[in-house]
């Protein structure tokens, strides 16, 4: 059960993902302030959150990704891809649909869209939706 629980809030949040790139592909002016107002500050508190559980500890050890037989140094590949996206990504635009979250610099994802398989499997994560 946890497994199916699991899967469906990846799906919800990839899901939530792909609306957000594609609203910011496709939306008009006002609607895309609306979003900004709305989803930038969740954005920006989610990352934050993710970044605290990645800070490095007393030994500059990411206490997140190491385990007990292996350590790894910060910064670990989640303050990577935050500098990446964050700082160093806004240097240089990307083209629009260089968003595939199944790229390489992710682990590997199922070849169809879990959230698209969810839905057409009669797997609803509406709830999970919020806003």
């Amino acid at each position: 059960m946890d497994t199916i629980l699991g899967q469906v809030l990846r799906n919800a949040v990839w899901e939530r993902l792909d609306m957000l790139s594609d609203l910011a592909e496709r939306a008009d002016a006002p609607s895309l302030v609306s979003v900004a107002r709305s989803e930038l500050p969740r954005l920006t508190e989610a990352w934050k959150a993710i970044l605290r559980s990645h800070e490095p500890d007393e030994r500059g050890d990411c206490p997140t990704c190491s385990t007990r037989w292996r350590r790894c140094k910060a910064p670990c590949s989640v303050w990577q891809a935050a500098h990446e996206h964050l700082v160093a990504g806004g240097l240089a635009p990307h083209p629009p649909h260089q968003r595939d979250h199944r790229s390489a610099q992710h682990q590997p994802r199922p070849a169809v869209h879990p959230g698209r398989r969810a839905l057409r499997a009669g797997v609803s994560t509406a709830g999970l939706h919020s806003g």
